[in-house]
């Protein structure tokens, strides 16, 4: 349906994240992946959604000659939690140092989504809270022992084991957690494709 309305254009996906690109898959799209690295910096006064959005319009801005019917589409998700941004762990310590603070709480997972063409730029961000319970010491090691959190912001997938054992309430997207509003993405291009 959505391919339908997007066969004039070209869909450019800049994101080396796996779940990302199947979730692009899984909504039907015909898409190229295009990377470019960039050092995920931001001003320190900004907060929560300020955040993501900056860095995913940043990632757009590495992008400089998109073609005349391209859409280029970024993204960037952030663990908000005691007023701190919690982005990919450096370390497995620093791991389990993160799902250690998140343990027998609620967070904000926030992932915004920058749409550029070269008319326009838009951004779009969705927020979802998570409850995790208290996790054991014991429950943290292994899942940090056995998975690969060092690639997810707040060191964690709720795709994956620890979710399914300790995630207790989840208030919004459950696809936003796992980094990217599909919904969202569906509303934009398709508006983007219509205007």
């Amino acid at each position: 349906m959505l391919k339908e309305i997007l066969k004039d254009h070209t869909i450019i996906l800049a994101s080396g994240s796996p779940r990302r690109q199947q979730f692009f898959k899984d909504l039907d799209l015909d898409f190229t992946i295009q990377v470019k690295e960039i050092e995920e910096v931001y001003p320190d006064h900004l907060e929560a959604e300020e955040i993501s959005d900056y860095l995913a319009q940043l990632k757009a801005k590495a992008f400089t000659d998109l073609k005349s019917n391209a859409i280029l589409i970024t993204s960037d998700t952030i663990v908000w939690h005691k007023n701190k941004a919690l982005g990919k762990p450096k370390n497995l310590d620093e791991a389990k140092q993160m799902i250690a603070s998140l343990s027998n709480d609620t967070h904000t997972v926030i992932t915004s989504v920058c749409f550029r063409t070269n008319k326009q730029v838009k951004v779009v961000n969705h927020t979802t809270k998570v409850t995790f319970k208290k996790l054991t010491t014991e429950e943290i090691t292994y899942y940090v022992d056995t998975y690969q959190p060092l690639d997810k912001a707040g060191a964690y997938g709720i795709q994956e084991w620890i979710g399914f054992i300790g995630i207790t309430t989840i208030e919004g997207s459950y696809f936003n957690v796992m980094g990217l509003p599909t919904h969202l993405v569906y509303e934009t291009l398709t508006s983007l494709a219509t205007s």
